[in-house]
């Protein structure tokens, strides 16, 4: 018995270090009691704030320093290795992840040349086995990558901030990354202010055909597709007019009909960008809470019986590649679920974006058994639409296309060609499951539905022919999920950065979101304008495009890293120095508004803080009166019979208020019409949904009361 006891004392014990207490915690599970399992709360060093910390005379060697308040977790990192024969560090597959262990094999006094350094793509008692069979030598190539970004940002960051300081205004910020993005937003809203409409009109034709038996089912519509065998070009209403009155007195005859059978392939399952995007478009998510409740799944939740696990895979991914095991597992669910029609001859295979990591894989389910509806019980609500959304997009991406049934009709009515089209879902394939959502999704009313039954030569009875007005219209103002798709297709930062960028530029007042569309602010139009004119790489687009191809190759062993800062570094401090001399200083006039200080007399002016824009006084610091900026809908409280006001959370989530808080403490997250229910008498509220009718429905839920806004109206 005390051999056994002995022997006991003496089995190895591995310390395994990850970056968070979630983390550790589902992987604890796995391991026997043989292994610890740590968290570094992220990072441990980083460059100091208080200074530079980068000696660009001396290769650009970097000052790391211990995080503060990251003292007592080294030291129970560091007790812990004492205790233990082998130190494995579990960090993020990525050079994010590579350079925190590097530091902590730094700190931990490990060689980064000994098989410290494992690696998995998703946290699941499998992988996590498989990949402490195989530890290798942290990557160099990866942490010198990492290194190079965090010193380029540096370079610009703490150079180019205290220039605007000077220059413009206290407190501003200039990053790589972050400034480029401000100029697409700036960029974007000049094209749109210059923007002169154009006039023109189009002219669509409702016809019958007399072959239907059914009258009504053989009512269509038909637009003008060519006079005189050319393009359409009706530039005003006389003109339009007069195709009317002539097109009227002809005869319309069906000239030809085409019918085709179209393939459509489902979308690949999810990179870190795409996730992003469609989680803007269909749950409304910012980038930063797609990818803090990415986070949560990817970690490892509690799931009841089978204890805490990871959902899904790692969440930093620019690939499309899926593993084989997971492709079989996908296509068992889908002949479960829908049968052996939907599961295509070979499984997809979907084409990465160049410089993508060939070792990772898709975001997708860690098991295709965790069904969203199984999972809804042990879920928040954003992580369950979330978990919903990224199942949903995988299974669909493995199945078998749709096939529509198409058909174009061309019409002659003399010199004028009327075109018709329609198509119908022969076979829905993945659309059964899943269909991907645009920023554009309107699709023409004339596909939506198949045409009447029509043969060449058939006489068509005309029963109306409209003109329409239109005006040609500017690019539209970035969204959330457009601005994420237009960084990712240029080549600009790392689609893991994008939250943060977007966080930035809104937090330092360079831009507003109106109507979930990003807008320059004028301190954002000054400070582009300086930058291009002052310093053109670091605001050029294609350069900080090539910049982050550059890093790629430094990270692939390409590149030598500080030939990579020094390239950058030289003409940037020239630019720096010229600015210092000729960049002229930039005052900003505050906005004033209407409203006045109750405690000084004075015009309040609108200024920007960290939760967006409020209103202070100007006789700051003597005076330091503060309200919010209000908004008003222009509904009056069911309460109180003031204003109805739009504000924020501290979480940036919209709700409304009255204005006359504290004292009337009326709040909805849904947005007040004015009008009462006919049912109930509670007050109603608007309910929008992409691609669906407004609707007014009662505040109380209990009421059940909802109605088309256009039959309220």
């Amino acid at each position: 018995m005390m051999d056994v006891m002995r022997e006991g004392r003496n089995v190895a014990k591995s310390l395994v270090i990850v970056e968070s207490p979630a983390k550790a915690k589902t992987i604890s599970r796995f391991l026997g009691r043989s292994y610890t399992v740590k968290a570094s709360v992220g990072h441990v060093r980083d460059l100091p704030k208080s200074q530079f910390g980068v000696d660009v005379d001396n290769g650009f060697q970097p000052k790391y320093i211990t995080i503060r308040g990251k003292g007592p977790v080294l030291k129970e990192l560091r007790d812990a290795a004492k205790k233990s024969d082998r130190i494995l560090f579990a960090t993020d597959p990525d050079r994010e992840g590579e350079a925190i262990s590097w530091h902590l094999a730094e700190a931990l006094q490990v060689s980064g040349e000994d098989p410290c350094r494992i690696e998995f793509y998703e946290i699941t008692e499998k992988a996590v086995k498989n990949a402490i069979k195989e530890p290798r030598p942290i990557n160099q190539d990866l942490v010198n990558a990492q290194q190079a970004r965090r010193i380029l940002d540096r370079l610009v960051g703490y150079k180019l901030s205290p220039l605007l300081w000077a220059k413009v205004k206290k407190g501003l910020s200039a990053g790589r990354v972050q400034s480029v993005a401000v100029r697409l937003i700036s960029e974007r809203e000049a094209e749109i202010n210059a923007f002169e409409p154009q006039e023109y009109w189009s002219v669509v034709a409702d016809l019958q055909s007399a072959a239907e038996s059914e009258p009504e089912k053989g009512v269509f519509t038909a637009k003008l597709h060519r006079i005189d065998g050319k393009k359409v070009d009706i530039k005003n209403q006389a003109e339009a007019e007069a195709v009317v009155k002539a097109a009227t007195q002809a005869e319309f005859v069906v000239q030809s009909v085409e019918r085709k059978q179209r393939r459509r392939n489902p979308s690949p399952p999810f990179t870190t960008s795409s996730l992003q995007q469609e989680a803007s478009r269909r749950l409304g998510f910012t980038a930063r809470r797609t990818m803090r409740v990415a986070q949560q799944l990817y970690e490892g939740l509690d799931v009841g019986a089978e204890g805490t696990v990871g959902l899904i895979t790692y969440i930093r991914t620019d690939a499309t590649r899926v593993a084989p095991e997971a492709q079989q597992a996908a296509r068992q669910t889908i002949i479960e679920r829908y049968g052996d029609d939907y599961v295509p001859g070979k499984p997809p295979v979907y084409k990465s974006r160049a410089g993508a990591q060939a070792a990772h894989e898709a975001i997708r389910p860690t098991s295709m058994q965790r069904r969203p509806e199984d999972m809804k019980s042990f879920l928040t609500r954003d992580q369950q639409r979330l978990y919903r959304l990224i199942w949903e997009r995988f299974i669909a991406s493995q199945m078998a296309p749709a096939i529509l049934d198409t058909v174009t009709v061309l019409i002659k009515a003399e010199n004028y060609q009327f075109r018709a089209s329609g198509s119908a879902i022969k076979f829905p394939g993945f659309m059964a499951l899943y269909i991907e959502n645009t920023d554009n999704n309107e699709q023409a009313d004339e596909e939506d539905k198949m045409l009447p039954e029509l043969g060449k030569g058939e006489v068509l009875k005309l029963l109306q022919l409209t003109p329409n007005q239109h005006f040609t219209q500017p690019p539209p103002r970035y969204s959330e999920a457009m601005l994420v798709k237009t960084l990712e297709e240029l080549g600009i930062g790392r689609p893991s950065t994008y939250a943060q960028i977007i966080d930035t530029i809104k937090r330092r007042g360079y831009v507003t979101v109106e109507d979930k569309r990003f807008a320059p602010t004028e301190l954002g139009d000054i400070v582009v304008e300086l930058l291009k004119e002052h310093f053109t790489n670091v605001i050029d687009v294609e350069f900080t495009a090539t910049m982050e191809e550059r890093l790629d190759r430094i990270e692939e062993g390409e590149e030598d890293w500080v030939r990579v800062l020094e390239e950058f570094w030289v003409p940037f401090e020239q630019e720096l120095k010229a600015a210092e001399t000729h960049m002229e200083e930039v005052e900003i006039a505050e906005e004033e508004t209407d409203e006045i200080c109750e405690k000084c007399g004075r015009n309040m002016v609108i200024r920007q803080g960290r939760y967006g824009r409020f209103l202070a006084c100007p006789g700051f610091p003597e005076c330091r009166n503060t309200k919010p900026l209000l908004k008003e809908i222009g509904v009056a409280c069911p309460q109180c019979k003031g204003q109805v006001v739009e504000r924020r959370s501290r979480r940036g989530r919209t709700f409304y208020g009255c204005a006359n808080y504290p004292e009337c403490k009326f709040t909805s997250w849904q947005r007040p019409i004015g009008k009462d229910c006919p049912q109930c008498g509670h007050f109603l509220v608007l309910k929008q949904r992409r691609g669906r009718q407004p609707q007014a429905v009662c505040s109380d839920k209990e009421c059940g009361y909802q109605v088309d806004l256009v039959e309220e109206a």
